[in-house]
């Protein structure tokens, strides 16, 4: 058969029942993205005869006789096409991963479809920005801004990867040439997971599934290294229990990996997972954290010493702390509120699924090819795992198509080296959408009761906070984000008396991750709302009750330790925030309300978060001058929509004096880049960009110096020019410098490397403004506002893409997402369209607002962005349906099903 694909003619024969996606990457487009394989996300849309349409829904021989356009083929020779320019003079994207989807759906639409863009874009997913830059491209509104030597800090300027993303050649994990030599042979990893919540695995037949032509190998617990370890990231492993094998003989969650068959096509490793033969011994099952405390609960961890507080059984955490004596402040308190509230248990859904690839090359190095947010972590524990000594293996990421906490994780690298380990072949491996539901991980499910007590005046004289995390079967990250829970959200106020007191508990349900917010999230949730409860009891405004109790720049920053710490006040503009956010709200913009039974309201929340875990981060930073007189930057850091990248080349700019196109980067590579941590925790400005800042200014002074030495002057007559160094009677071209340096043997170089203390802290405030059906109990936001104190901005509309993708993820967390479980441990919505992240239909257009400030810590007066700013939303949109209802809704998600019984059995309605 031969197909019309982009311009050119292909002959090959599709395989019964392949679909077109699959086909037209084979063929080489491979920007043609896998975000779900259903029809749901719309990474994959291509033109047929000038149709969009979702490739992975159509089987690709009915592509025959038809002109199939990708994105590849958009652009007429070296001009972009219309669209493809003005997502790029919009910035319509941060990881790309769906940008490729996105713009083919666009360049379809008529007048009539761009005028209704809920209904065009109902068929495609974007989980980073939040649709307001896609809306922005769709109408012809660029922001991007030029590139002045000596001002990119400051500066909206593009994302050096611009061209590549929105042409569709800019390369993700699985974007490779299967004809390039290192892949020769290349195999394909399929796992079977177990359909049980706990079982005991008593025997696995692999005969049948050896049987099937093209499976090359099977492999099971008796097969891997009977090491503990810890699939979390972080730089002190210690924070996390090593209670996970790679393959393990008991099952703790439906979705636990059992066995891996590696085949010749996904295909052949598929269908040997169906065929393999596994006895299970089923085993007592726990899925409510408050029931696994119980002592007659099922052990998911017999032996389990837990790792403080004197936790056992279940209980692999306690935490606990006080400061003064909540006793006494509630003895003074004019008013006592006590409530509990809960959150759910969310999933990432970053549109690139987790996956890797491994290879041996010629001098036997193994190389890892990986979505992961911690390239460098995840090469210890490789090493770790395999007695690999770390010359001997490489591991690193090109663009990863997002992240969120969820990729700082190590979920596919360990049974590709396995494989490769053990056959000599490249394999590789690639997450379908439902095993990211089933196998990878999410936010901690968590429980809290928030006690507070009050004067008459609305001081606060007690706060008392008890936190249940559900773990789920292993307990990365689990520790951390109790910490955090016990931690900023508790800081955020002045109050004499503070308590807390947090368990993390094993469950048998898929564990919990690293999430955008990092345990700061839920609690915020709680103690944000129960302010509002308790301002209700007396009288006083949500924004007059917080401005008496929040922190000021004078305050002792605490929660409930009394040890040092840390963590300072870089800059404060907590105040500026609630001004802002208490202004907008009372302009009159927005949506107004539909006409009918709708109730309105209005809520407010505030965020509290240090710039990085207590625990320890470091990153460095390598530069040279280049012969060009243009400069190389190495930064282990990893880019996967956060910015980074866009952010170093302008701070390593500013310091230089030059313009961000003339710094060319690497990173997230551990043969090519300094060590890194990894790029979580909102590390990825405060500390690798630290880091670029430390070495741009020491290659600064290396280069004044050595022109100095050159001329018998002193460095200080010297400056820096964009592409010179000058003094007030000479000028050397920095080429020429370049070249004199190389002819002496001297390299213009510098390194340096920087450490995540002190912390400094930001702050976030949301205001939000909504109706919700007194009948039905939908929820509509008329006015979404959202103030940061982050600093100064480095990247102003990156800064505000941050945001606003913050916010979108976290009025998904408050309206729509929930992982529904049943009875026995099984997901039932692992699909996004059961699943419900914000489409562009979902998302008000959020008004972002910045502070007025410049921090002492963070670099060039910067402090973290994309993070913080999730906290604040959900307990704004509780607060405001408070206020429209009268109702307190204390548990995540509100869906219209929850508050119609809630409204109803308000109102007296018979149950």
């Amino acid at each position: 058969m031969t197909y019309s694909i982009d311009g050119r003619t292909v002959s090959a024969e599709p395989r019964p029942g392949q679909c077109l996606r699959t086909f037209l990457r084979e063929s080489g487009a491979l920007g043609v993205k896998k975000g779900c394989d259903a029809g749901d996300c719309g990474a994959c849309t291509v033109w047929l005869d000038g149709r969009a349409v979702h490739s992975c829904l159509m089987p690709a021989f009915r592509a025959k006789g038809h002109q199939v356009t990708t994105v590849q083929g958009l652009a007429s020779g070296n001009a972009l096409h219309p669209v493809q320019q003005a997502f790029l003079e919009a910035q319509a994207f941060q990881c790309g991963f769906c940008a490729a989807g996105m713009i083919m759906t666009v360049a379809a639409l008529d007048e009539d479809q761009r005028a209704d863009l809920p209904r065009a874009l109902k068929g495609n997913l974007c989980r980073c920005t939040g649709y307001r830059s896609i809306a922005d491209a769709v109408h012809g509104v660029g922001a991007i801004e030029q590139d002045v030597a000596g001002a990119a800090c400051g500066a909206s300027l593009p994302n050096p990867f611009s061209a590549g993303i929105v042409t569709g050649h800019a390369r993700y994990t699985m974007d490779v040439d299967t004809a390039d030599p290192a892949l020769h042979g290349l195999l394909h990893l399929k796992v079977l997971r177990s359909p049980h919540a706990h079982a005991r695995i008593l025997r696995i037949d692999t005969a049948k599934a050896l049987a099937i032509p093209g499976v090359v190998a099977v492999f099971t617990h008796e097969d891997v290294p009977k090491k503990l370890f810890s699939t979390a990231t972080h730089e002190d492993h210690l924070v996390d229990p090593d209670d996970t094998l790679i393959l393990d003989d008991v099952a703790r969650f439906v979705g636990q990996r059992i066995a891996a068959v590696v085949a010749d096509t996904e295909g052949a490793a598929e269908a040997g997972c169906r065929a393999l033969e596994v006895d299970y011994e089923i085993l007592p099952a726990v899925f409510d954290p408050l029931q696994a405390m119980a002592p007659d609960a099922p052990l998911l961890h017999p032996g389990n010493d837990g790792l403080a507080g004197g936790a056992r059984g279940n209980v692999f955490l306690c935490l606990k702390g006080e400061v003064g004596s909540v006793a006494e402040g509630f003895a003074a308190a004019a008013v006592v509120h006590d409530e509990t509230y809960s959150t759910s248990r969310v999933q990432h859904a970053h549109l690139e699924t987790h996956g890797s690839i491994a290879w041996r090359d010629g001098d036997g190095r193994i190389h890892v090819r990986t979505s992961t947010q911690a390239p460098f972590i995840t090469h210890k524990k490789l090493c770790y795992l395999f007695g690999i000594f770390p010359h001997d293996l490489h591991v690193f990421t090109e663009r990863v198509g997002g992240g969120f906490g969820g990729k700082q994780e190590m979920l596919s690298e360990d049974l590709c080296v396995l494989a490769t380990l053990k056959l000599g072949r490249p394999v590789k491996w690639e997450f379908t959408r439902p095993e990211e539901f089933l196998g990878a991980t999410t936010r901690h499910q968590m429980t809290t009761r928030v006690k507070m007590g009050a004067t008459a005046d609305g001081m606060l004289t007690a706060l008392e906070v008890h936190v249940v995390s559900n773990t789920g079967a292993y307990g990365g990250h689990g520790g951390e984000t109790l910490a955090a829970a016990l931690g900023s959200p508790l800081a955020a106020y002045r109050c004499p008396a503070k308590k807390a007191e947090g368990h993390a508990v094993y469950t048998n349900v898929i564990p919990g991750g690293g999430f955008r917010g990092y345990g700061a999230s839920q609690t915020s949730f709680a103690i944000e709302s129960a302010l509002d409860d308790l301002a209700a009891k007396l009288g006083i405004d949500p924004f007059a009750i917080r401005r008496r109790n929040m922190i000021r720049p004078d305050d002792v920053i605490q929660s409930v330790w009394a040890e040092p710490s840390d963590v300072a006040f870089g800059s404060y503009g907590l105040d500026q925030c609630l001004d802002l956010v208490e202004a907008e709200l009372a302009s009159g913009k927005g949506d107004q309300a539909p006409e009918g039974d709708w109730a309105e309201g209005t809520g407010v929340a505030l965020a509290v978060l240090e710039a990085g875990p207590p625990t320890e981060h470091r990153s460095g930073g390598e530069m040279r001058l280049l012969a060009d007189g243009t400069y190389h930057l190495a930064v282990g850091s990893t880019e996967m929509g956060n910015g980074s990248v866009t952010a170093h080349r302008q701070i390593a700019a500013a310091v230089l004096g030059t313009r961000a196109e003339a710094i060319a980067i690497i990173n997230a590579d551990t043969d090519r880049a300094p060590y890194d941590t990894g790029t979580f925790a909102s590390t990825g400005t405060v500390v690798a960009g630290q880091a670029v800042e430390l070495t741009a200014r020491a290659l600064a002074a290396e280069i004044l110096s050595y022109a100095a030495r050159r001329t018998n002057t002193a460095p200080e007559d010297w400056r820096l020019t964009a592409d010179a160094v000058e003094s007030a009677t000479q000028r050397i071209s920095l080429a020429e410098l370049c070249r004199l340096a190389a002819a002496e043997g001297h390299h213009l170089e510098a390194k340096r490397k920087a450490y995540l203390s002190p912390r400094t802290i930001g702050f976030n405030v949301q205001g939000v403004r909504l109706a919700v059906h007194r009948v039905t109990g939908e929820v509509r936001v008329l006015h979404s506002v959202h103030a940061a104190d982050i600093g100064r901005l480095i990247n102003p509309l990156q800064c505000r893409g941050q945001i606003e993708g913050a916010v979108a993820m976290g009025l998904g967390w408050a309206l729509t997402e929930h992982m529904v479980h049943d009875a026995q441990g099984n997901i039932l919505n692992a699909a996004l369209r059961n699943y419900h992240i914000p489409a562009f239909a979902d998302m008000p257009r959020t008004t972002v607002l910045f502070a007025d400030t410049h921090d002492s810590i963070g670099p060039l007066g910067a402090k973290a962005q994309g993070e913080c700013a999730i906290n604040a939303v959900a307990p704004a949109v509780a607060n405001a349906l408070a206020n429209a209802t009268g109702v307190r809704f204390a548990h995540l998600p509100f869906t219209p099903d929850r508050i119609f019984d809630r409204l109803g059995r308000a109102a007296g309605a018979p149950s």
